[in-house]
């Protein structure tokens, strides 16, 4: 988005990218050094980037700020994923073998992929998963 906004349309990508300090070709950007082969000397493609004015130098700093903020954790699991495990919890309890059997079981997860989402289930959502099994054992309670 910084780029986007920056970015002058009249002018070439090379011109647009340089004015914001960006390199257009990363090969050319970063010099290769020098290697010995074999004992022979062989010497970069001798490209020397020259001194160009950066004119829009807030590009490049608001990028390497975005960069060195901390990832968001995102401690989420999809809706599909969170009912799957209600059902298979509802109907089965703790028989893993059962789920597996299960017409709901889509995808054909076996027992230990089925006791696996149900262990993520948990661990991303406690309060709500001890909610959960509370309400079962009302329910079980209140039938009998």
């Amino acid at each position: 988005s910084h780029i986007r906004h920056a970015w002058d349309p009249t002018k070439s990508v090379a011109q647009n990218l340089a004015e914001m300090g960006l390199a257009e070709d990363p090969n050319k950007a970063v010099p290769i050094p020098k290697k010995k082969l074999l004992g022979m000397e062989v010497e970069s493609d001798g490209w020397e980037q020259g001194k160009k004015v950066v004119r829009k130098p807030y590009v490049v700093n608001e990028m390497e700020y975005e960069a060195s903020l901390p990832e968001k954790k995102s401690n989420t699991l999809s809706r599909d994923l969170i009912d799957y495990v209600r059902y298979m919890i509802q109907n089965h309890g703790e028989n893993y073998k059962e789920m597996a059997r299960d017409e709901k079981n889509y995808y054909q997860d076996t027992p230990k992929q089925i006791k696996r989402k149900i262990n993520v289930y948990k661990n991303f959502y406690p309060e709500e998963y001890k909610d959960f099994i509370a309400s079962l054992k009302q329910e079980k309670m209140d039938v009998q």
